[in-house]
């Protein structure tokens, strides 16, 4: 049997965990993520991507690189830390099909120096 046909062309989880003050991983929460994700909603919304759906989600297990997201079905992780990352990925990704190198993480990515250092390589 075939696999049925999925009911977004790309489906968002927003990490919006929250840990208590003061955890050494730290959280997206207290990050900002919830303003993001909001956001990231409603500007799809304005932007008539209907086949896209936003979510929130719990701990995506990338904390001290938050806020973080994923984008399935490419299976795609960032980190996005402001209004402008969070509208260049909708431009960008989910619109044009393309992706915001600048913002994604890799799987060896574990700590904010890792991205630091592979950007000025």
């Amino acid at each position: 049997m075939a696999d049925p046909a999925p009911y977004y062309s790309a489906h968002v989880f927003c990490c919006v965990n929250e840990r208590p003050e003061g955890h050494p991983r730290g959280c997206c929460k207290r990050k900002g993520a919830e303003k993001l994700r909001n956001y990231m909603k409603a500007r799809a919304k304005e932007l008539g991507l209907k086949d896209v759906r936003i979510n929130q989600a719990g701990c995506l297990d990338r904390c001290e690189l938050g806020p973080t997201m994923v984008i399935y079905p490419e299976g795609v992780w960032y980190s996005y830390n402001s209004i402008e990352d969070a509208e260049e990925i909708l431009q960008r990704h989910l619109l044009k099909g393309e992706r915001v190198e600048r913002l994604m993480l890799q799987p060896e990515d574990k700590l904010p120096e890792d991205r630091i250092a592979k950007s000025a390589q």
